[in-house]
C-alpha cells in the first residue's frame, strides 16, 4: 500500500487532479473504465479531495450493502447503483463524446477520482476482517455493475491488461468434448438457439478453484482439475479474480497501516470513513428554520413521539416520561433532535421543565442547572454555535446508553423495546426475526428502515424505505418523512448542505 509520500496531500493551491488530468494529445492513463486497482495513485491531491472522493464512493457502497440486506433483485440493484454512480462517481464510456478533445480529459479526471477513492477506502476498511469482507462484497458488486455496462471493446482491454490464467479451448478439443460442453449451454428456448451458441461461442479452461460458484451450480464441465467455462460465463472468472486480488491487497494494506497511522492528517479522515459505513454514510439532513405553521409545540411532543419518532428518540422520550429525568447524553441528543424538529427554544424550555415535574428536579434547580444547557444547545449561550442534531453515525459510535438501540441493545431487549413501542402501529411478532437478522449482520440502519416500512405500510411498500428507496441515515429524517406521509405533503423534505456533526463534549456542562 502507499505511504503519504506516494500520494502527497496538501492545502496549497496546486493544480488539482480533478481539473488537471491528462492532456488531450497524450494517451489516456486509464484506457478503460474497468479497473483492478493494482497500482496506487501517484499524483498530488488536496486533502479535501482525498476525503470527498472517498465519501462519494462510500455513498455508493453503502447503498449496495443496503440493496443486499433488503434482498433487492439484481436488475433493481444495478439500476440504483448506476443512478448513484452518475451522481457521485461517473465513469464515462470510451465511446462517450468521441475519441479526442476535451472529453478525453474529462474521462481521465473521472477515472483518477475513481482510482483515488478506491484506495482511500482500502485504508478505512482494511483493519478488521468484518470491514474487509464488507468492502470486498460491495466493491465486487460495483465492479460487476460496471462490467455489465462496459462495451465489448472495453472488456477486451481489461482481458488484455492482466493474466487471468485461462486457456482458450481449441477446435479439436472442443469437438472431442462436445457432448459434455453442450450440457453447459443452458437457458435456450430451443435446440436451434443452442446450436447457434455452440457454433459461435468459445470455451475457456481454468483451474476449477478459480470458479467455485460455477462449479457449485454445475455450470461447467470438470476434467482433471480443469473447469471448462463457456464464453457467456467468462465474466465469472473475472469477478472471482477481482475478489481474490482485492482480498490480498487489503491484507497487505492492513500490515502497512502502522506507517500510515503516523500521518496525523489522514488518521481522523480514515476513522471517520470507517464509521460512516456503519450507518450508510452521514445524512445530508440539516436543520432549517420553519414558519409558524410547521413549528412543533411542547404539548405536541408526546403525541408525535408515539407516532413519528425513530426508536432511538422514542426510547429517550419514554424514559423521560417514566423517570422524569435522563442523563446528560440523553438530554443532549433529545434536545438537538427536538430542535431539528422545529421546537423553538422557549418551547424546549417549557417541554423540559414540564418533563422534570414529578421527579427530583425542582423549578429552582431546573433554572440553575438545566436552562443554561438548553440555551447553549440552541446557540444562545457560550460561543453561540448552531449545533445540529446527531446523525445515525454519531449515535452508532457515541454513548451506548442513549445511542442506536439496534446496535447497543441485546436481541431480547431490542425485541421487547420494539414490541412496546410499535405494536400499535402494525409491528407483528413475525416481523421481529427479520429486524434481528439485520442487527446480527450489523445492518443497523436497514433494521431501522424496515421498522419504518412496517409502521408506514399505508404509504410505502417493503423495499421502498422512506420513499424512493431511501434508507434511514438520520433520526430527524425518519421523523420528518413520517410526518410528511401523515399530512400527505407532496415532495421530499428540503435538504441543504452536508451536516457537520458537532462534538459537544467538554463544551456543554454535564449535569446528571
Amino acid at each position: 500500500m502507499f505511504k503519504s509520500s506516494h500520494l502527497p496531500l496538501e492545502h496549497a493551491d496546486k493544480k488539482s487532479w480533478a481539473s488537471g488530468g491528462a492532456s488531450s494529445s497524450s494517451p489516456m492513463e486509464y484506457p478503460t473504465p474497468l479497473n483492478f486497482y493494482e497500482k496506487p495513485p501517484m499524483f498530488d491531491v488536496k486533502l479535501e479531495q482525498f476525503e470527498q472522493s472517498a465519501l462519494d464512493r462510500l455513498r455508493i457502497l453503502a447503498e449496495i450493502e443496503s440493496c443486499s440486506a433488503r434482498g433487492r433483485p439484481w436488475d433493481e440493484t444495478k439500476r440504483i447503483v448506476s443512478t448513484l454512480c452518475q451522481k457521485h462517481l461517473r465513469l464515462s464510456s470510451n465511446t462517450a463524446g468521441g475519441d479526442l478533445g476535451i472529453m478525453d480529459t474529462q474521462k481521465e479526471d473521472e477515472r483518477r477520482k475513481d482510482h483515488l477513492s478506491h484506495f482511500v477506502l482500502r485504508l478505512a476498511f482494511c483493519r478488521t476482517e468484518d470491514l474487509r469482507q464488507r468492502f470486498i462484497t460491495a466493491e465486487s458488486t460495483l465492479f460487476r455493475c460496471r462490467f455489465e455496462e462496459a462495451t465489448p471493446a472495453e472488456r477486451t482491454l481489461l482481458y488484455e491488461s492482466r493474466d487471468f490464467k485461462w486457456v482458450k479451448v481449441d477446435d479439436v478439443e472442443k469437438k472431442s468434448l462436445e457432448a459434455n460442453l453442450r450440457a453447459t449451454l443452458t437457458g435456450f428456448k430451443n435446440i436451434a438457439e443452442q446450436n447457434d451458441a455452440w457454433d459461435r461461442d468459445a470455451f475457456y479452461k481454468v483451474q476449477w478453484s478459480q470458479v467455485p460458484q460455477l462449479v457449485e451450480h454445475r455450470r461447467v464441465f470438470l476434467k482433471k482439475g480443469w473447469a471448462y467455462v463457456p464464453a457467456r460465463q467468462q465474466s465469472a472468472i473475472v469477478f472471482r479474480e477481482f475478489e481474490v486480488h482485492l482480498r490480498q491487497a487489503l491484507n497487505m494494506t492492513n500490515r502497512a497501516m502502522p506507517q500510515m497511522d503516523e500521518d496525523t492528517r489522514l488518521t481522523p479522515i480514515i476513522d471517520h470513513l470507517s464509521q460512516g459505513f456503519l450507518a450508510g454514510v452521514a445524512s445530508d439532513w440539516q436543520y432549517e428554520e420553519g414558519d409558524d405553521t410547521t413549528k412543533l409545540r411542547a404539548e405536541q411532543v408526546d403525541e408525535y413521539a408515539k407516532k413519528h419518532w425513530p426508536l432511538c428518540m422514542r426510547s429517550i422520550h419514554d424514559q423521560l416520561k417514566k423517570d422524569h429525568h435522563v442523563k446528560h447524553y440523553g438530554r443532549l441528543y433529545y434536545t438537538l433532535f427536538l430542535k431539528g424538529m422545529k421546537l423553538d427554544i422557549n418551547e424546549a424550555i417549557a417541554f423540559w421543565k414540564k418533563s422534570f415535574q414529578g421527579g427530583k428536579v425542582t423549578e429552582d434547580k431546573f433554572n440553575k442547572e438545566y436552562r443554561y444547557n438548553i440555551r447553549h444547545t440552541y446557540g444562545q449561550e457560550g460561543k453561540r454555535a448552531n449545533y445540529q442534531a446527531k446523525t445515525c453515525v454519531a449515535l452508532l459510535t457515541g454513548d451506548a446508553e442513549y445511542g442506536c438501540p439496534y446496535r447497543f441493545l441485546a436481541p431480547e431487549s431490542l425485541q421487547t423495546r420494539l414490541q412496546i413501542s410499535y405494536a400499535d402501529q402494525g409491528l407483528q411478532s413475525s416481523d421481529i426475526h427479520e429486524i434481528l437478522n439485520n442487527k446480527k449482520g450489523s445492518h443497523f440502519n436497514i433494521a431501522c428502515t424496515r421498522v419504518f416500512e412496517i409502521t408506514h405500510a399505508k404509504y410505502v411498500k417493503k423495499g421502498e424505505g422512506l420513499g424512493q428507496s431511501e434508507t434511514v441515515t438520520h433520526p430527524n429524517l425518519y421523523a420528518e418523512r413520517s410526518i410528511e406521509f401523515e399530512t400527505k405533503k407532496e415532495g421530499p423534505t428540503k435538504v441543504t448542505s452536508k451536516q457537520e456533526d458537532d462534538d459537544l463534549e467538554g463544551i456543554i456542562m454535564q449535569v446528571d
